[in-house]
């Protein structure tokens, strides 16, 4: 009965997120002079809008915090646009040409929030000097910022999250050694996002000795029954879960029919939300997801997001919603650009920033676990630290179970293998520069203006 109710209110409250979008503009002054204008690709609508929406909830709810408290960054009010793409990456383009040249000096930074939007902006951000910022999804590759200034998969890149995956399976069973002869099934989405990991993953089986099978599953992936009718022929140890919406959920319940436990199928962080876990029931319970920040309200800067922004009626989402994954994901994203937005201020004068601003403040960008406390948010998001050539800046990942109810944690922060991941990274780089006649930068170093 509890779990029946958490339903009914869970998705009350995404049923009037989506009813009572974001303020299309989000200040008061009308001085260019004195206003950031954020451009925010979303999807609250389409197969994947429990996503877009939880993540725009949190990121606008985070500047609008930050107007309300402190006055903005400096003294200048942030200000932001919706553009909703529905996860379609033709509408995604069209959005940011939309956009992008909004605000006293244009739009500083873009984040997709799609791998396929991704791939089809990089060259276009690129000639245009804007910063796109992809928190956890994107292009891997473009970790190299030698051949990619532009692009960012900050906090931790797909490829270096699988490498996790295998680690905590690896602590789960016992060390390394014991992955030896394993079987696992990657169960990907047949798109852009869902293939990203396939080389790193055929990496690791051949360096562990365990066997990889790729099993795509067709968009929108609702039906997976003759999928996981090949599963139980395999027989695998585990399964990652590298889906994205309903087909995320979907795998849940196929497991329970067959009796595959559910904490060994290990999900992406896109797989990891609420609205995953609760739609499959009691098929959810010991389900297992990475994770690269916090979840819930135990935190100082959600007390100061109650306070400050819903307390006066300015909430981007409905209520019930705050804390909850998708919502903190916008949240770290909110405090990673804003702190950028700080740190450009810091280097080229308060005001309105431009691309090449932002691109230079991300690239010498230092959030400390001391910067992290004072801004309330510790756990909420790592720190990290990007170079001139690691536009990642670490790596590292979590793992969550659902007790059926709520996630915790079951593991610290897990290491990537970036002994396997960078020569990768850089070999995929190498061969995008030699395609598109890119000359890498060199001579770079922390603290310099990259070239």
């Amino acid at each position: 009965m509890k779990v029946r109710k958490l339903v009914i209110s869970f998705f009350s409250g995404l049923a009037l997120s989506a009813l009572f979008a974001a303020p299309v503009m989000a200040a008061e002054e009308s001085d260019p002079n004195k206003e950031q204008f954020i451009p925010v690709l979303t999807y609250k609508t389409g197969p994947f809008a429990a996503g877009g929406s939880g993540f725009a909830g949190g990121y606008e709810d985070y500047m609008t915090l930050l107007n309300q408290r402190d006055g903005g960054i400096n003294g200048i009010k942030l200000v932001w646009e919706e553009c909703d793409f529905g996860y379609n990456t033709e509408r995604g383009v069209e959005c940011y040409e939309r956009l992008k040249g909004k605000g006293l000096k244009g739009a500083p930074v873009f984040q997709p929030l799609s791998t396929g939007v991704t791939y089809a902006l990089l060259e276009r951000a690129a000639a245009d000097k804007i910063t796109l910022l992809f928190l956890g999804y994107g292009r891997t590759d473009a970790t190299d910022g030698r051949v990619f200034p532009w692009g960012f998969p900050a906090i931790t890149n797909y490829w270096n999250q699988s490498t996790t995956k295998v680690g905590y399976i690896a602590q789960q069973e016992g060390g390394f050694d014991k992955l030896k002869g394993m079987k696992i099934v990657n169960l990907h989405l047949k798109h852009p996002y869902g293939i990203e990991t396939i080389p790193v993953w055929n990496a690791m089986a051949e360096k562990f000795g365990f066997e990889v099978t790729h099993i795509p599953v067709p968009w929108p992936g609702i039906d997976q029954k003759s999928l996981w009718l090949q599963i139980r022929k395999i027989q695998p140890n585990y399964v990652i879960n590298r889906n994205w919406g309903i087909s995320c959920t979907v795998p849940l319940r196929e497991a329970a029919r067959m009796g595959f436990p559910a904490d060994h199928i290990i999900g992406v962080w896109w797989c990891g939300a609420e609205e995953d876990a609760i739609p499959a029931g009691a098929s959810a319970k010991g389900y297992i997801s990475a994770a690269f920040h916090g979840t819930g309200t135990d935190f100082p800067v959600i007390s100061d997001i109650f306070e400050y922004v819903y307390g006066v009626m300015k909430g981007n989402i409905a209520s019930s919603r705050v804390g909850s994954v998708y919502h903190l994901r916008g949240v770290a994203a909110g405090i990673v650009v804003t702190e950028v937005i700080r740190n450009a201020q810091a280097k080229f004068g308060v005001g309105p920033i431009s691309g090449e601003e932002f691109r230079w403040a991300m690239e010498n960008l230092d959030l400390t676990a001391e910067r992290i406390a004072e801004l309330g948010a510790t756990n909420v998001v790592p720190p990290f630290k990007i170079t001139c050539d690691d536009h990642e800046g670490g790596g590292s990942a979590r793992f969550q179970q659902w007790d059926g109810r709520q996630w915790n944690f079951v593991s610290d922060w897990i290491e990537p293998l970036d002994d396997i991941t960078r020569p990768m990274i850089e070999a995929s780089a190498a061969a995008y520069a030699k395609e598109k006649g890119i000359t890498p930068r060199s001579g770079m170093s922390m603290g310099s203006d990259c070239g």
